[in-house]
């Protein structure tokens, strides 16, 4: 289905869209002396303008605004006999050329008398006309008027209209309650209807614009509702849920007709019993992050969703500080404290000079007195940083036109400068300056738009980055390792006290050299009693472009973060410096008065050494996976390994030589795992690329069955032998639960298969936690998958990786899931939050994951297997095992195997104290 060019975005911030029209049209102006031809289209009914959208994507949209035309009626001199009496016509003074050629440009404002017919192909125009008619009319009056008047329009189609019952998905649901709400987008609402079921919410909007005519959300995956400011009332409600419905929207920011009504429909989501929201109490929030089991990053997101900033709100968007200084030397030491900013001021504080004089004029105000004459967050601030992401954004709020190519964002050194002396910009930054996982794209001019040039001739393009930068992605991981830094982990509550806390407002505000505009404070005004709708709405675009102030969160000083000097604790007890795998464990401190710091140092050391007992190479391709058989005996009797080359091969220990080498697949084996049968066989699984699982009786020798179980490559397994099931995932965006192989019948895939796990993309590596009552599932876009092994529900999903996810398994005690991808990232994810509790950057990229005793070995693409220790979280050792890439890895009682794409096993004899 070709992709609607016309988008809401197109409109001015807030408009709305009622209907569209088949039509086709004729333009008639001074310029044109031809005859012109009918042109196929749809045009759309909006509240301030007409649209039309030609048929031919090359053609540009044209919009006329209605408080530019000069008369809208149905046209009674059509020459067209067959098109007489059914052609409105629009007289207007100018119109707007917008995506001409389909390319993201400054609109074209058309300034010269234009007339145009409009053929209505279905609809009867007396019909649609007295509606036209009412928008023409509002938009001659004041725009507090207009947008009075249009809502009046809106809320009577609203009156008239109802949830249509034929949507619901199970006819067993009882409807709980219904009423008007607006879905909220970036500059964009968009009208429409609530239900709330016994089984589901459905939100069902009044236009046909979005992709799906009802949004489905069953009430079991919602995971958060959250009370929202909207416009400065108390009549926001964002959900939010963790499975993905068809239309893979994973939140809806709704507003209501007052508070009334959204405190009911908030009330009434949480008194479902299907409804079980996952609450962490604010105080624990507080507490993980002092422990350093949340990062300085996604606390303050999670400080920005308390103090009510979303990103689905322009107005109230995520505030995030700067926190470095410097943007002009070639290199970087996050370790030197004079590259930070002193969080302890606000951004107008930082620079004494400025200050001062911002002071002077604050002495010669009259009451209410402000220091800072403009905001650190507003709309335009953030699009400021973010328009080469999101260029309709600007388009739509700057009515068609980029800003001045010097007044854009085009060096990050230029800005720094700007926000210390301007005595008009205080602004702070917006979590994309530390989000790792997009690799800086607001940073480049990626759509190629023509942004103009700046006074020196200089074409805008990417924005100009310090020399420290080796380029987006490597700059936005600098600013986050600043982020997350000891000093600004020790220094960062001061921050939240400015923004979020007590020195916000009164007299802290005061000491602090923390005082704005007063409008801009929360409970400043009550729009509500303002009765004037002039003035009204005066005030609110006053407000809107100054921007708020967050809601406050705390009124006392926030309390510091625990932070200890990891490196100089990993150089006392000779271990290489990095960083700890904090949920593992952590180090604690104390402050002392005088300002020094006591470390609680471990008084032991683990130690890990590996030696080499044997060395296998028979496999003439990669090694795939490794599974050990122990039988009769607790020593190990035989390796077991698949490879690329479609090959299992069979190994003794004892004589150290190869048994068994059997050909399973014409194509390469991807993984196996092993169990024995009530019967006491002996079992092999291998996934292989064919699609298949082929089942290997390794006593006799000889393939029991294969089953056929996927669309595409078998690409992991995980075997739970409590519950007797095989976990197979695959390319075909899937992972099945299969009942494991029994007897000597035929497998059938029907009756087998006991759940299947759907995905967005391709499922590459499996884990099972170690009570079995969990599964992770990991793809290869980066996204981690929790299901509850009871039911196979989905308990959440979280872009965990910017790329492919190599391996995941979970912790001893199933409380947290350690994952490791292509992106060299290394990540802890909290099972019960879903949040992201530590994440490093390795060295190599981290092909395999797998739990030794109390260590984690992690095997990288330069053949080594790094150590970490379970107890205290820190680095050991690095250990090279072999001559490339370690694809496989597997241990029994004190022996470790690695087989790697040097085609090479090697059995390890493990020592550790």
């Amino acid at each position: 289905m070709e992709k609607e060019r016309f988008t809401m975005l197109l409109l001015e911030p807030g408009e709305i869209f009622f209907e569209d029209y088949s039509v086709q049209t004729k333009v008639f102006d001074v310029s044109r002396s031809e005859e012109q031809k009918w042109i196929d289209g749809r045009l759309k009914l909006c509240s301030k303008s007409l649209v039309f959208v030609n048929k031919d994507i090359n053609q540009p949209l044209i919009k006329i605004q209605l408080k530019e035309a000069t008369a809208i009626d149905r046209c009674e001199s059509c020459r067209d006999m067959a098109k007489a009496g059914n052609v409105l016509s629009v007289e207007c003074k100018q119109y707007v050329k917008m995506l001409e050629k389909n390319i993201l440009a400054p609109y074209e404002f058309v300034h010269q008398a234009t007339t145009f017919h409009f053929y209505l192909n279905y609809a009867n125009v007396d019909d649609c006309l007295p509606q036209i008619l009412q928008l023409f009319r509002a938009a001659t009056l004041p725009t507090a008027e207009q947008n009075g008047m249009i809502m009046a329009i809106v809320h009577s189609r609203q009156s008239r209209v109802s949830f249509d019952t034929s949507w619901l998905e199970d006819l067993y649901e009882q409807v709980v309650l219904e009423t008007q709400a607006n879905k909220v987008l970036p500059l964009v609402i968009n009208p429409g209807r609530i239900l709330l079921t016994t089984a589901r919410i459905y939100f069902q909007p009044y236009n046909n614009l979005d992709q799906h005519p009802v949004l489905k959300i069953q009430s079991k995956d919602v995971v958060n509702i959250i009370k929202r400011r909207f416009l400065l009332r108390q009549i926001g409600l964002e959900i939010n849920w963790s499975k993905q419905p068809e239309n893979k929207v994973e939140h809806l920011f709704v507003s209501l007709k007052n508070q009334n009504d959204r405190d009911q429909l908030y009330t009434s989501l949480l008194s479902q019993p299907t409804v079980s929201l996952d609450r962490v109490p604010q105080d624990q929030m507080t507490i993980r992050w002092q422990n350093g089991t949340l990062s300085n990053y996604d606390y303050l997101l999670y400080i920005n969703s308390l103090a009510d900033r979303t990103f689905h709100d322009l107005t109230q968007y995520p505030i995030m500080p700067w926190v470095l200084q410097d943007y002009t030397s070639d290199t970087l030491d996050l370790n030197d404290p004079t590259i930070y900013r002193d969080l302890t001021k606000p951004i107008g504080a930082l620079e004494p000079n400025r200050l001062e004089r911002l002071k002077e004029r604050y002495l010669e105000m009259s009451e209410p007195k402000f220091l800072y004459g403009s905001h650190y967050s507003t709309p335009g601030f953030v699009l400021f940083y973010l328009v080469r992401k999101y260029p309709q954004y600007m388009l739509c709020l700057q009515n068609g036109r980029f800003d001045h190519p010097d007044r854009m964002f085009n060096s990050v050194a230029d800005v720094w400068k700007n926000v210390l002396v301007n005595m008009s910009d205080f602004k702070e930054l917006t979590p994309e300056f530390y989000d790792t996982n997009n690799g800086g794209d607001f940073l480049v001019n990626s759509y190629g738009i023509d942004f103009g040039y700046r006074h020196d001739g200089t074409k805008i393009g990417d924005v100009q980055l310090p020399p420290w930068a080796n380029g987006p992605a490597h700059f936005v991981q600098v600013l986050r390792n600043a982020m997350e830094s000891e000093y600004v982990s020790r220094n960062l509550c001061h921050w939240i006290d400015l923004i979020f806390g007590y020195k916000q407002r009164g007299i802290e505000a005061e000491k602090a050299d923390n005082v704005f505009f007063h409008l801009c404070y929360e409970g400043a005004v009550d729009l509500d009693t303002i009765t004037d709708i002039n003035d009204r709405h005066g005030m609110e675009v006053q407000i809107m472009e100054f921007g708020q102030i967050p809601k406050q969160i705390f009124t006392l000083p926030h309390p510091k973060r625990s932070v200890f000097n990891l490196e100089k604790l990993c150089r006392s007890i000779e271990t290489i410096p990095t960083s700890s795998l904090s949920s593992f464990s952590s180090v604690a401190i104390e402050s002392k008065t005088d300002g020094q710091i006591e470390e609680n140092l471990p008084t032991t050391t683990n130690s890990f050494q590996l030696r080499e007992l044997m060395r296998f190479q028979s496999h003439k391709e990669s090694v795939s996976s490794i599974v050990t058989v122990t039988k009769n005996s607790e020593e190990m009797n035989q390796v077991i390994s698949v490879g690329q080359d479609g090959m299992l091969k069979l190994y003794s220990v004892k004589s150290k030589k190869l048994t068994r080498s059997i050909s399973l697949s014409s194509l390469p084996l991807s993984s196996c795992v092993s169990y024995y049968t009530s019967s006491d066989r002996n079992i092999l699984v291998a996934g292989s690329w064919d699609n298949s699982l082929i089942f290997y009786d390794i006593e006799f020798g000889r393939v029991i069955d294969t089953l056929q179980g996927h669309e595409d490559a078998v690409s992991c397994l995980a075997l739970s032998s409590d519950r007797n099931i095989i976990i197979s995932g695959s390319w075909d965006c899937t992972a099945k639960v299969w009942q494991s192989y029994t007897s000597g019948s035929k497998i059938k895939p029907a009756e087998c298969l006991i759940a299947q796990l759907d995905h967005d993309s391709k499922v590459t590596c499996v884990g099972i936690s170690g009570d079995e009552t969990l599964l992770v599932s990991g793809t290869e876009d980066g996204e981690a998958f929790l299901w509850n092994m009871d039911t196979y529900n989905l308990e959440f999903n979280v872009k965990a990786h910017a790329r492919r996810i190599n391996a995941m398994v979970f912790d001893e005690q199933g409380k947290s899931i350690i994952s490791c991808g292509e992106d060299k990232i290394l990540n802890v994810i909290d099972v019960h939050t879903s949040s992201m509790i530590y994440r490093t950057t390795l060295e190599h990229e981290p092909l395999t994951l797998m739990w030794f005793d109390t260590f984690l070995l992690i095997g990288d693409r330069n053949g080594n297997v790094n150590v970490w220790s379970g107890q205290g979280g820190i680095f050991v050792t690095q250990i090279h095992c072999h001559d490339g890439p370690i694809d496989a890895l597997s241990a029994e009682n004190n022996i470790v195997l690695t087989g790697g794409r040097d085609r090479k096993i090697v059995v390890w004899e493990c020592k550790h104290v």
